[in-house]
């Protein structure tokens, strides 16, 4: 759903920014803000402030910044539409209504409502029932599991009686329809039942919650030693799928978040087990193996959750399982580890036997997926001859094709080149050498039949088909070592004038700003209203120049400590707080004039539209340089001609951002 400003805006008038950080931080009033800890790193001086007028928080520590929406997002894992749900129910504004439905709809959407009531009584229902007689094996049951009450009723645990019918004559009692109850998965009936009946039987249940909270399905497990299944799941649902949702995942976010950490175990018990522990960010899957879209789930709440494992060869099975499901959608910093706990022992039995240091430890040795599944490929088979070797280098090829992400994919490809080398004994191990220069992107010949010349002779290298060779300090014809690649009179390089370089300012301060980023800066400290309504976009803002970057923290600065946003004044502000011959800089840099509406008597219009495409070209250029750097150390590892095509087209780009910003071919930065 899209949300108006004016909504936000309704919704952020009716709650201060401190009002919902100090869920969070201890604030204390300072003049017309407050100041507090930051949440986001560990510190002992306050560096984080809140300023209800302006509407936003800033942490000087993190760099973070932002409103009472981003808050919520960043502090407890919530999406942006899930943020603002939050906030308006809290705020008490409506939110708008969806295009009106159809008739369907509206009978779907019913059906969903009524078997929401439905579910939660039925775990009313379980919860009374295990505090009655009738409970006493189970309640026995969980005392013997070392559960403490308030466990049990965190995870509002209960008793299905030993009856066929107990929860349906209670739940028509409360009006509930027994076709209702079927559809809900809490009776099992069908054409060839005459008299539908309790689907749940002397069990101990754990109610499955979505990421809301509600009730959407239930997991029992037998008190009866005979009984055919030891766990038994809800049927598949209206409300309940079992491979989108994890148990506790409700419960787990907030502990996810602040922890920075998510622990994926095998079943019910053991979550309850670890959360009895004080680990309360453990989930697990609904008796199966992990799908897709429960990796998906956790990679919203964490960028590396845990995978823990029984240490026995189930659990090692059920990890190089997972492998498989886990690779295609690696992302940058977005993976998995694995946790194998000691053979014979599960969660449950780990903390009982030897406490909660027990399983830290084990968490702590987690290991990484790429160790996991060099391990389950080199345990697959003897590798003692070349062909073999082959067999299993193509294994892993085609395994790491699956990575969707090109950076990610070429990581792994080298990694796994390295193992294989080591594990072959190197240079001097039968295979080794010829293994390191081949396959996964090169396995197949030799590395050395795609370089001529001289090799390392004379500093340098240069490739087979005339590329121009890397050197150190290479010039025109050679690759710079700030990752620009230099092509005849093709030259790229975005610079400062030669006054600027040479100033004994600059050599104080650090390199010389790129034009573009300068550009930027001299734009906001010109018009200086153009930082409150861009600050957000500011404090994420790519700056490669180490100076630029302290230029735009003291106008963040500037911004947090309300110091009054006029031109004059903040330039003496900014020298107060000492950058003011970073200002010098910038000014400096800026040669050319024709970028207007960074001037101080451009109009209002001018600069917002110029401000927004000189950031857009910003940003292009950011991107292209990282994908080009990329692109230089595939060709620098492998040599390849698809790097090398890749490395020639991003320059292309490059021109082309230069040329749409204002920068031409003539070497320099204007």
């Amino acid at each position: 759903m899209r949300f108006s400003p004016q909504l936000l805006d309704e919704i952020r008038a009716r709650l201060p920014v401190s009002a919902v950080v100090s869920r969070k931080v201890a604030l204390k009033k300072k003049g017309r803000e407050f100041v507090g800890l930051s949440p986001f790193k560990s510190e002992k001086t306050p560096s984080f402030f809140v300023n209800d007028q302006k509407g936003f928080y800033h942490c000087f520590a993190s760099g973070e910044h932002g409103d009472i929406f981003k808050f919520v997002m960043v502090t407890e894992g919530l999406t942006f539409p899930e943020a603002v749900e939050r906030l308006a129910e809290e705020a008490g504004v409506p939110l708008p209504k969806r295009a009106e439905p159809t008739e369907v709809e509206v009978e779907q959407e019913d059906e969903r409502q009524r078997l929401y009531r439905l579910l939660a009584a039925s775990a009313e229902y379980f919860q009374t029932m295990l505090k009655r007689p009738e409970g006493e094996a189970a309640r026995r049951y969980l005392s013997k599991r070392g559960l403490a009450g308030d466990t049990i009723e965190g995870f509002a645990l209960g008793f299905a009686p030993n009856s066929r019918n107990a929860l349906k004559e209670h739940l028509a009692g409360l009006g509930f329809s027994a076709r209702d109850m079927a559809r809900s998965g809490m009776l099992i009936a069908g054409d060839d039942i005459p008299v539908p009946y309790d689907r749940f039987r002397n069990r101990v249940m754990f109610p499955i919650a979505d990421l809301k909270g509600r009730v959407i399905a239930f997991g029992g497990r037998a008190l009866d030693a005979d009984a055919p299944a030891k766990y038994l799941n809800s049927p598949e649902t209206p409300l309940f799928h079992k491979g989108h949702i994890l148990f506790n995942a409700a419960r787990a976010r907030p502990f996810a978040h602040d922890r920075e950490r998510m622990i994926a175990v095998e079943g019910y018990m053991d979550v309850v087990a670890l959360a009895e522990a004080g680990f309360g960010e453990a989930v697990a899957p609904l008796g199966t193996a992990l799908t897709e879209d429960q990796i998906r789930l956790m990679w919203r709440f964490v960028p590396e959750p845990i995978l823990c494992f029984d240490g026995d060869s189930a659990g090692r099975k059920a990890a190089f399982r997972a492998i498989d499901t886990v690779l295609p959608g690696l992302k940058p910093g977005q993976s998995v580890a694995f946790a194998f706990l000691p053979d014979g022992l599960d969660p449950d039995d780990l903390i009982r036997q030897q406490g909660g240091e027990a399983m830290e430890a084990v968490l702590k040795r987690a290991r990484p997926l790429a160790d996991v599944l060099f391990e389950r490929e080199w345990a697959g088979g003897d590798w003692s001859t070349p062909e073999r070797r082959a067999r299993l280098e193509q294994q892993i090829h085609t395994l790491i094709s699956q990575i969707a992400d090109p950076s990610v994919r070429s990581h792994y490809e080298r990694d796994m080149r390295q193992r294989l080398y080591a594990a072959w004994g190197g240079s001097s191990g039968p295979g080794g050498r010829g293994m390191a220069r081949g396959g996964l992107r090169g396995m197949v010949g030799a590395r050395d039949a795609t370089f001529s010349g001289q090799g390392a002779r004379g500093g340098g290298w240069r490739p087979a088909g005339g590329m121009p060779g890397r050197r150190a300090g290479a010039g025109a014809g050679g690759m710079r070592a700030s990752g620009n690649f230099i092509s005849g009179n093709n030259a790229l390089h975005v610079s400062a004038s030669e006054a600027v370089r040479a100033s004994a300012m600059v050599a104080g301060e650090g390199a010389a700003p790129s034009y573009r980023e300068a550009l930027l800066l001299l734009t906001l400290l010109n018009h200086p209203w153009l930082i409150e309504e861009e600050a957000e976009v500011l404090a994420r803002l790519t700056l490669t120049s180490e100076p630029l970057q302290r230029l735009r923290n003291a106008l963040l600065a500037a911004l947090a400590l309300d110091i009054p946003l006029d031109r004059a004044e903040l330039r003496s502000q900014l020298d107060v707080l000492g950058v003011g011959r970073i200002v010098d800089l910038v000014e400096r840099t800026i040669t050319h004039r024709s970028d207007k509406f960074a001037d101080p008597d451009a109009d209002r219009a001018e600069v917002d539209a110029g401000w927004r495409h000189a950031l857009a070209m910003h940003e292009r250029h950011v991107d292209l340089r990282q994908s080009l750097a990329a692109a230089e150390r595939e060709w620098e590892q492998d040599g390849n001609e698809t790097a090398l095509a890749r490395i020639r087209d991003i320059q292309r780009q490059i021109a082309r951002v230069n040329s749409l910003g204002g920068l031409d071919g003539s070497g320099e930065d204007h």
